[in-house]
């Protein structure tokens, strides 16, 4: 229908029928059946010689009417064509520029990518007059950009999860260049796609090569695939269930850094066709046909026919890290005193990040000794869904804590975080790094410590490397011990300083540093302190249960868990980030400062 014909029609409708018309063409309503799949993919325009953007732009309104939950990267100038065809219900847009936020999330890999492509010795390998020199990866300055950061497009959305799905795909805009469409929308092939996700999936297509593939080196994938190359992943379909994306993602990551430092460069199929070598029983395949189309595997989902490749006998087994935190349930204590403005301001700073204090169970130890501050406490539990414990006097922060220890050991809650009513988190759009050189933002950071003390049984995992006035590389335990102690595990430096701090004083014993979810972490005698802490509730009972004081400080926990730790009772570590901000707007006199 011409735009008249539709003016003509809407003014010839009744009222209620005209506003009904108008509704629906301001929310399109697209049926999604599978909710549990969250479809991401990118349009933009790099001036692609030969392929007018029209094409695309046709090819892509096409690709919307696919009935599933859509995650669309996408500048600003072409979001109207998404809400010509889908409401918010089912689809989420994130205003992606290439200049700003595409060459920020690409730029530990931009000059060397840059760098290779510019490089004759790499485009004149298939000759001064072969494919590569004119290809897109060598004559498009975003082209490679764009397709190598596929991947991590696609495991950011599976952090930010808008739809809250376990399964998540990355398809091309343009997957109608190749593909019939209506196998998506009519035959709802994606519909049964859930089960080949459990791990990670690729399409793969035999390729025989002799000196490159997509312009990377043939005998080195050779040699970074640990064995003769004979197939191509392709890069227009990929994706599974969200903790081997994430796996996947930082296995990427390492292979695309290494290759490019060595002047090799392909496209995104060049890194999935090496992981799916080195990893195959991680990587599942399905094989296409020698002309690469996927629409064999569309075809063979609709006929419940798909087959995936065997994983080799010879592969070696590799343990998937996958760690289901679904069923786990965390908590978050808060101490205040006194001050109903400074406990909202930290409060307002959690909630801007995902789940804390959201899907928590919240209490609030209110240690507050004037009237009028319990009772507009009490207004705040009301309003933010906290659980209001009164103290009835100042018990302090160690008081306070201990409180929070005994009370979550009766509870039915796995884990819990400690905080006082000045330990905010800096918020989402933080670029800064600490003084350490961590950063300060982390996303998802509720799930990642849950699955951190899953799989590591720490007894206890503190928030922030950098803290106010000291960091988690010296051992402040050092202060704290008794001298007997101190003699014992620095003999040669066991004399405390007449005033004040040690500049030399010694410092942590690391172990180990792991990874999860991109999230780094390390092991070791952390010590002990009051800064934000997550703890199951066997560190907690390690801790403060197994032995008490009537009168606890944190010095004295420190050094309890400093010889603890020495004697391998207690297992603690810390982020190698620091997303704590110490935030206080709201003063105290010292007098009323306590510890218990």
């Amino acid at each position: 229908m011409e735009l008249s014909e539709l003016l003509q029609h809407i003014n010839s409708l009744g009222e209620s029928d005209r506003v009904n018309l108008l509704e629906h063409l301001k929310s399109p309503n697209i049926d999604v059946t599978n909710n549990d799949l969250t479809v991401v993919t990118g349009l933009w325009n790099i001036g692609r010689p030969g392929r007018d953007f029209s094409h695309y732009i046709e090819n892509f309104k096409k690709f919307l009417e696919i009935p599933v939950n859509m995650f669309i990267y996408i500048p600003k100038e072409y979001e109207y064509l998404v809400w010509e065809k889908r409401s918010s219900k089912n689809t989420y847009v994130k205003v992606y520029e290439l200049e700003t936020e595409l060459k920020n999330l690409y730029a530990p890999f931009w000059e060397e990518t840059q760098k290779v492509r510019t490089n004759p010795d790499w485009y004149n390998q298939t000759g001064e007059d072969g494919w590569l020199k004119s290809s897109p990866q060598a004559a498009l300055e975003w082209y490679n950009p764009i397709v190598q950061s596929k991947m991590f497009l696609l495991n950011d959305v599976t952090i930010w999860n808008p739809f809250n799905t376990e399964y998540f795909i990355w398809l091309d805009a343009g997957i109608g260049n190749t593909v019939d469409i209506n196998y998506f929308t009519r035959d709802k092939a994606l519909d049964k796609l859930l089960p080949y996700l459990e791990s990670f999936l690729f399409l793969s297509f035999p390729y025989e090569a002799n000196d490159e593939i997509h312009g990377f080196k043939y005998s080195e994938m050779n040699r970074y695939s640990r064995e003769k190359v004979e197939y191509v992943c392709r890069g227009g379909l990929f994706g599974g269930k969200k903790e081997y994306i994430n796996q996947a993602n930082s296995e990427y990551y390492i292979l695309l850094q290494r290759s490019l430092a060595q002047g090799l460069m392909g496209t995104e199929e060049s890194i999935f066709t090496i992981m799916s070598y080195l990893y195959p029983d991680r990587y599942r395949r399905y094989a296409l046909d020698s002309n690469g189309f996927i629409v064999k595997f569309a075809q063979a989902l609709i006929d419940d026919k798909v087959e995936l490749e065997a994983i080799p006998k010879t592969a070696i087994r590799h343990s998937p890290l996958v760690i289901d935190i679904s069923k786990l349930k965390m908590s978050v204590y808060m101490l205040t005193f006194n001050f109903t403005h400074q406990l909202e301001h930290t409060i307002q700073k959690w909630l801007k990040h995902d789940k804390w204090l959201q899907t928590t169970r919240n209490i609030l130890i209110d240690n507050s000794t004037n009237e009028e501050s319990r009772e507009s406490n009490k207004l705040l539990c009301e309003k933010y869904n906290f659980e209001h414990i009164i103290t009835g006097k100042n018990g302090g922060i160690c008081g306070g804590r201990q409180l929070a220890a005994e009370h979550f050991n009766e509870s039915d809650s796995d884990y819990y975080l400690f905080l006082e009513d000045d330990m905010g988190i800096h918020p989402p759009d933080t670029t800064e790094f600490c003084r350490n050189g961590f950063r300060k933002f982390v996303p998802n950071l509720h799930d990642t410590v849950l699955k951190i003390m899953e799989k590591e049984q720490f007894d206890y995992l503190k928030l922030s490397y950098t803290e106010v006035y000291m960091d988690n590389n010296i051992q402040v335990s050092w202060y704290n011990v008794p001298q007997e102690i101190r003699s014992e595990f620095w003999p040669l430096y066991d004399r405390l300083p007449e005033t004040g701090l040690d500049p030399d004083s010694p410092k942590t014993e690391f172990n180990n540093i792991n990874v999860i979810d991109g999230v780094s972490y390390i092991s070791g005698d952390i010590y002990y302190a009051n800064w934000p802490t997550v703890m199951g509730k066997q560190g907690n009972k390690r801790v403060f249960l197994d032995v008490k004081w009537a009168h606890p400080y944190e010095q004295t926990w420190m050094s309890y868990v400093f010889q603890e730790c020495k004697k391998g009772n207690i297992k603690p570590a810390v982020l190698l980030a620091s997303p704590v901000d110490h935030d206080r707007i709201a003063h105290y006199t010292p007098e009323e400062r306590r510890e218990n």
